[in-house]
């Protein structure tokens, strides 16, 4: 299936990174000495700190960028090799941002994924007590993480939104506002110390990251990838969605993630985005591509990409599993029609 992933760009340099653990293996094709990695910004965001993190991103140059649409605007107009983008969160879902984006324009592909967990901390200027907290402020994503601590310790509290948890912190910086939901971590990039940490309403909530290219070939396959994908339904019709599901659940492919969103061509048009377990290389994961390039007006590919997910603790895995059982039904229907059922 070609659909959208064989862009003018494609093939040109090797977009390759590798799945090895703690790899230093980052070689996008560098048309900047250092490559340019760009996120939006400012600098001491969630999106930094798991960027920072990634094995390999030392060795390039990271660019804050003023919102999502420019950061991957950077990558299409070659300002940068890459962009490192949140695409979604355990407590709010898809971020809607980035899914449009990678929806329209030319497009993108993603090479990996990476995972950041979301806990708070309330930062505060130097010398400011907890009961001196009259206004707090942080990104609109934060609020449903921190709005029964902050109904708990400061009720009466103003709430005050901010573009990012990092513009959070520089309103208190400046003076603007008495507090700011943040990572721990953002506190000595503003000059701010921590008036109370571990703030959550979910444990263990995290945020998905990223990381995206220009179209080049996938990596190849290591046994626990990931698909991404952007399909349109021809019209609102009965059915049309289950025909969809129908292409991966017939295969034996798991959908992990499938999420709506309007194409703006009027009320009831929607754009599902959806990633599944497996590889584009995969025979099961390709038919299912083909079975819906061939009912869906339009299919956008995304990028097959290595799971950022660890090992599932029994030492099973799922889509392996699945992969298996396809194979065996496929050997079993290749021994019926050379005669040997």
């Amino acid at each position: 299936m070609t659909g959208e992933c064989a862009g003018p760009n494609a093939g040109n340099g090797k977009f390759h990174l590798a799945h090895t653990e703690g790899s230093a293996d980052f070689p996008f094709p560098q048309a900047h000495s250092p490559g340019r990695l760009c996120y939006p910004g400012p600098e001491g965001t969630f999106t930094e700190a798991a960027l920072r993190a990634l094995p390999g991103s030392d060795a390039y140059e990271l660019v804050p960028v003023p919102s999502i649409p420019a950061t991957l605007g950077s990558v299409r107009a070659r300002e940068a090799e890459a962009a490192f983008v949140p695409i979604e969160n355990s407590v709010e879902g898809g971020v809607t941002a980035t899914l449009d984006e990678l929806a329209a324009h030319q497009p993108l592909m993603i090479r990996r994924e990476a995972m950041q967990p979301l806990t708070f901390a309330l930062l505060v200027r130097d010398g400011t007590r907890l009961e001196d907290v009259k206004t707090v402020t942080g990104h609109p994503a934060a609020l449903p993480q921190v709005r029964g601590w902050l109904a708990a310790r400061l009720p009466h509290a103003e709430w005050e939104s901010a573009p990012s948890t990092a513009d959070g912190a520089r309103l208190v910086q400046e003076g603007r506002c008495d507090g700011a939901f943040a990572g721990e971590f953002t506190a000595s990039r503003y000059g701010l110390a921590p008036a109370a940490r571990g703030i959550h309403e979910v444990a263990n909530a995290q945020a998905r990251f990223v990381l995206v290219g220009r179209p080049a070939p996938p990596a190849p396959p290591t046994g626990r990838d990931k698909t991404s994908l952007v399909v349109w339904l021809d019209d609102d019709r009965p059915g049309a969605l289950l025909q969809l599901l129908q292409e991966f659940s017939t295969r034996g492919v798991n959908i992990v993630r499938i999420e709506s969103r309007p194409t703006g061509a009027g009320l009831g048009r929607y754009s599902f985005s959806v990633d599944c377990e497996g590889h584009i290389a995969e025979r099961r994961v390709g038919e299912a591509l083909m079975g819906l390039k061939r009912t869906c007006p339009k299919v956008r590919f995304l990028g097959s990409y290595p799971q950022h997910s660890p090992d599932p603790p029994d030492g099973t895995d799922a889509g392996s599993a699945s992969h298996r059982a396809f194979a065996a039904a496929s050997a079993w229907l290749g021994a019926c029609r050379a005669g040997q059922p």
